[in-house]
């Protein structure tokens, strides 16, 4: 059977980020025409290391500027979108919040204006939301129909880029899908700043793992290929009239603690040698996040196919590659070693 993406014009913003990668890497082999947004060359990007940077078609340009949007979606008679690409880091989006702003709100009304300049070539676009837009709330888990109230910088940010997108389907009827997802993991993850990339490295190299917080903060963790699955198929539902102009939550329907995804890792990798470093540092940072999923259930037909344990099983063989890979790079002298392929 033809797959659904064959030939399809498909521009990915943020690919060469987490995502950005897997995603990229399910279009590709769906036989997908790629056209990749590219900021900054990042040398160990999984999409560049693996070589499938080479088969997309790169346009280097930052979402701020709306003029190599609007070229991109018409030359390229772009027919999907899917809008990856933003300031992730909540500490960076604390220090210095004005690019984070500016990357993610005038991104999103960037990318969506041009969408609109050419509304009778894009048949469908997939905004990246979080959890974080809908801010802190007394009453968890949540619901799409929740008020949506962003209060630190990067909650913020995603906050106003679903309004936004809100706003484009409304009143100009541009056919757009929002994705909410927890904190996805996988490999391929190379900001050792967040959790489980940094755990798994401070067990591999024998060092006790830091915990900004007080290892109490709840999350979902949803592991990157059931993210990917759930992109894929909001995106070829995008056009019913019960998906369209609405937001899905996608997580795996359990939250846990900093210390119990620490603990598992550990378990994991045998390292019960090693306590964690808790810190209780963390700020502005919300205390307990989790989603409720059951739309995206009973629409969608979509639920997770990994737990916690089966998503660290793939993730850490894939960091223990890459980073015995590193310390022979550095070894030999060179400056980076060659990323696995395999997740």
């Amino acid at each position: 059977m033809k797959s659904f993406w064959n030939d399809k014009n498909v521009f990915v913003t943020g690919a060469t980020g987490l995502l950005g990668y897997w995603l990229v890497r399910a279009l590709l082999q769906e036989k997908a025409s790629v056209i990749a947004l590219v900021r900054d060359t990042d040398p160990q990007s999984a999409l560049i290391q693996n070589g499938l940077i080479a088969k997309t078609h790169v346009v280097n340009g930052a979402l701020e500027d709306y003029t190599v949007l609007e070229r991109v979606i018409n030359e390229h008679e772009v027919d999907t979108v899917f809008h990856l690409g933003a300031q992730t880091i909540v500490g960076t989006a604390l220090r210095n919040p004005l690019p984070t702003f500016e990357s993610n709100i005038r991104g999103t009304y960037n990318l969506l204006e041009a969408c609109r300049r050419h509304k009778e070539l894009v048949k469908r676009i997939v905004i990246a939301s979080s959890d974080k837009a809908y801010g802190s709330s007394p009453v968890l888990p949540y619901t799409e129909e929740m008020p949506l109230k962003g209060q630190h910088p990067y909650d913020v940010s995603k906050s106003c880029q679903d309004l936004i997108a809100y706003a484009y389907h409304h009143t100009y009827h541009l056919p757009i899908v929002i994705a909410r997802c927890g904190n996805l993991y996988g490999g391929g993850d190379l900001n050792w700043s967040r959790l489980v990339p940094g755990t798994i490295k401070s067990f591999y190299r024998g060092i006790e793992p830091v915990i900004r917080s007080d290892g109490s903060f709840t999350r979902d963790y949803l592991y990157i290929e059931d993210a990917v699955q759930a992109y894929l198929l909001l995106a070829s539902n995008a056009n019913k009239e019960n998906v369209q102009g609405q937001a899905f939550n996608f997580g795996p329907n359990k939250p846990y603690s900093v210390l119990e995804i620490v603990h598992c890792i550990q378990r994991l990798m045998q390292r019960t040698d090693l306590k964690p470093l808790i810190l209780s540092e963390a700020k502005e940072e919300i205390r307990d996040q989790s989603l409720d999923s059951k739309k995206a259930r009973k629409t969608l037909g979509w639920s997770p196919l990994f737990d916690l344990e089966e998503g660290l099983r793939r993730t850490i063989p894939w960091y223990k590659s890459y980073l015995k890979h590193e310390t022979r790079a550095k070894n030999d002298g060179n400056s980076l070693p060659l990323l696995p392929t395999s997740s």
